[in-house]
């Protein structure tokens, strides 16, 4: 090879060494640039949920086609160079669309505060009420967690009779985790139910049997009591004298009807049940009940029309009205009306009755 030729070749190599040497601590550069280099964004919130079991590619696919992150191969092996594939935390993120790599990775790293929120659910409120107050509080939707009450096997491991979880869904203070599993919501509160209801057995236990036996109820029975005292009465103080009168119109014998008859019975059947009567389907549920809801037999929780207990509890009461189902005054009365907006007047017979409805009502 002449001086030249050799001059040329290694010209050429030591020019490709260069390029190579450029291409490479460009791209060097921009390696180590990237990690802190700020993604272009318009500094949006964007919803990014990580799910048990998501590999990390998956996660960087994920996080660049919802415009967080540019390059998700440069995003893995970044990671990887951390070492950090595996520290990412489950759980739903609000992340800027125009954060840095090295942001993005830690956001994913701290993972997820947690947000807790409080809820009251009022005693007396049906299961549906209960739910639109829990998604009002972002805890869990509604819907989800109305699917979960009428579930058979959800039911039956509670060991809940009946088609709902209606009544067994305790009346208190919560605190829940925004966004919290629906079946966890559920299982919370008929745990507390449950508490409730065996501190009242410990005390009441002899009155609880004594009840089942002269009623020929079960522990479903008298929770569905309960309940209709709870949405009757207003004073605490007589809540064991409606439940006595309920308890005596099943049970005297001059009381010929053996029915309840009772208005917020007919508006549960009305309001919750996916199945519902003709009369009920036209009826506003804002409006008062009319002939046609009152005198309807097609709705099985109407106490104008059938005898004895409804199908189940229309509410979910509080410690107080199981209470006084078990422990009931052992008065003689069958009647009552509204005297003000706290409290009722009793009355034995039906004339007397109709004496106070005229005074109080008219």
């Amino acid at each position: 090879m002449s001086k030249r030729s050799f001059r040329v070749a290694l010209a050429v190599v030591i020019g490709s060494v260069v390029i190579a040497l450029a291409i490479g601590g460009y791209f060097a550069h921009r390696a180590l640039a990237y990690p802190d280099a700020q993604h272009e964004g318009a500094g949006r919130d964007v919803e990014i949920e990580i799910k048990t079991g998501m590999t990390f590619p998956s996660i960087a696919q994920m996080l660049a086609d919802k415009g967080v992150i540019a390059k998700p191969t440069w995003f893995r092996m970044y990671a990887m160079w951390e070492g950090d594939t595996t520290n990412v935390k489950t759980g739903k993120y609000l992340i800027k669309d125009n954060l840095s790599p090295a942001q993005v990775l830690a956001v994913l790293i701290a993972g997820v505060k947690e947000v807790t929120t409080k809820v009251t659910l009022p005693e007396g409120k049906n299961m549906l009420e209960y739910f639109a107050l829990i998604e009002k509080q972002k805890i869990a939707t509604a819907k989800e967690l109305e699917v979960i009450a009428r579930d058979k096997d959800f039911l039956a491991k509670h060991a809940i009779p009946g088609e709902t979880a209606e009544g067994y869904l305790f009346p208190d203070t919560y605190s829940f985790r925004v966004g919290e599993k629906p079946a966890v919501v559920m299982d919370r509160l008929i745990q507390r139910h449950q508490e409730v209801w065996n501190d009242l057995l410990s005390v009441h236990g002899r009155d609880a049997a004594k009840i089942k036996e002269k009623m020929k109820w079960s522990d479903h029975d008298i929770l569905t009591m309960a309940s209709i005292v709870e949405k009757e009465a207003v004073d605490p103080a007589e809540r064991p004298r409606i439940a006595q009168v309920f308890m005596n119109r099943l049970t005297f014998s001059d009381f010929k009807s053996h029915r309840l008859e009772t208005d917020p019975t007919i508006r549960y059947g009305c309001e919750v049940p996916v199945q519902k009567s003709a009369a009920c389907q036209a009826w506003n549920i804002q409006d008062r009940l009319h002939t046609a809801q009152l005198r309807d037999k097609d709705n099985p929780y109407n106490t104008y029309e059938h005898e004895g207990l409804p199908p189940g509890p229309i509410s979910n009461p509080g410690k107080r009205s199981m209470e006084a189902v078990l422990a009931p005054d052992g008065s003689d009365f069958l009647y009552f009306v509204a005297k003000d907006a706290r409290n009722h007047v009793f009355a034995k017979s039906f004339e007397d009755h109709k004496r106070n409805v005229d005074k109080y009502q008219k």
